[in-house]
């Protein structure tokens, strides 16, 4: 098999080392060459032509973010970032996928991790994920969106302050969606597409680890007419409003005399993650009184098909989209789904919020 070339980038030379003796214990994978800053990696990648770029998003002259978009304008091929946890980190890390960042991994410890090598596995297998991406799918250009409300909301009250106590209008649907790899691109593509008097709440599984699901539901937030928040333990579900599953967590959406609200835990991972499609979905078909819009979007490997399954055997109306191979950064998910013969539609990307639409 042929080996995966690889240019690592990063303005810290011990980060460069230990990055590169982690992929190259692995036999499929080759460290062509190293970079210290964005224009070096330039450089480096007309000499070299590497099949993925690992690309640390603070550097001195030219950092990740800058770097990022002159490759992808240039001579787009699978990057992915290393950031820091904090809360910056995790906005920086949110635009890079924007801007067509395959993936990101945060670095355990800050800009100069002494431990990186215990997500040396997590390193391995991004960068082997990357390689499998195809380049066409990050070209594509997102909508140019403001960062600003695009419809006045009629109320004051922040989403962050809908208690479980208050009394949800009636729906009929609850939408779950269900994604990993490229996600957060294929999210806004999405999300931004909802009128905010979308008729049902909207339920979310994007794999991310603790620390970026609450960047990335603040930058949706102010992106689209719907409202959209990480997702608190008790939050009564709304329609019109999207809850995304908080990063190290399992979500699933339980019954009460009240309604139906969110219930978070800590557990061990379902299909090497938490929060899990499989296990959001798999809740769903626990419920009575409603029916289901499933979504299962671009991501590797097949997390999501299980619940689908389940989701289908008790509620045989639930109506299963897919996103479409042409326009999946990574086809694995939609694919397994799609094996079922179970999936109603398939959808390229632009279109699977308008269906959403028509079926809610």
């Amino acid at each position: 098999m042929k080996k995966v070339n690889v240019l690592v980038v990063d303005d810290s030379a011990f980060m460069r080392k230990m990055i590169s003796n982690i992929l190259e214990d692995h036999a499929r994978i080759h460290v062509i060459d190293t970079a210290r800053n964005g224009q070096d990696a330039l450089e480096k990648i007309k000499l070299h032509q590497p099949d993925v770029i690992t690309l640390d998003i603070e550097m001195p002259i030219m950092d990740g973010i800058q770097a990022l978009k002159e490759i992808m304008k240039h001579d787009p091929r699978p990057v992915v970032m290393l950031s820091s946890l904090t809360r910056e980190g995790a906005d920086k890390t949110l635009e890079s996928m924007e801007f067509g960042a395959v993936d990101f991994i945060p670095k355990p410890s800050g800009s100069i991790s002494l431990n990186i090598q215990d997500i040396e596995d997590e390193i391995i297998s991004k960068v082997l994920e990357a390689a499998e991406v195809k380049v066409k799918t990050l070209k594509r250009d997102m909508p140019a969106l403001p960062i600003k409300k695009m419809v006045p909301r009629p109320s004051s009250k922040n989403i962050s302050e809908v208690k479980l106590d208050d009394k949800p209008l009636p729906f009929k649907k609850i939408v779950a969606i269900g994604t990993s790899t490229g996600g957060p691109r294929a999210l806004q593509q999405v999300i931004t597409q909802l009128p905010e008097d979308l008729r049902a709440p909207v339920v979310i599984v994007q794999h991310m680890p603790a620390g970026f699901t609450k960047s990335l539901a603040d930058r949706l937030n102010q992106l689209s007419k719907v409202k959209v928040k990480e997702a608190a333990n008790g939050d009564v579900l709304h329609p019109g409003v999207c809850y995304i599953a908080p990063g190290g967590f399992q979500m699933r959406v339980k019954q009460s005399s009240k309604g139906y609200h969110i219930k978070i835990s800590k557990e061990e991972n379902r299909n090497g993650h938490q929060p899990a499609v499989d296990v959001l979905f798999e809740s769903l078909a626990e419920l009575s009184g409603v029916s289901f819009v499933s979504v299962i979007m671009t991501g590797m490997g097949s997390d999501g098909t299980n619940g689908m399954i389940r989701m289908k055997e008790h509620h045989p109306f639930t109506q299963v989209i897919s996103e479409s191979k042409e326009t999946c950064v990574v086809y694995g998910m939609p694919q397994a789904a799609e094996k079922t013969k179970l999936v109603d539609f398939v959808e390229p990307l632009t279109l699977i919020s308008e269906r959403i639409v028509k079926l809610v």
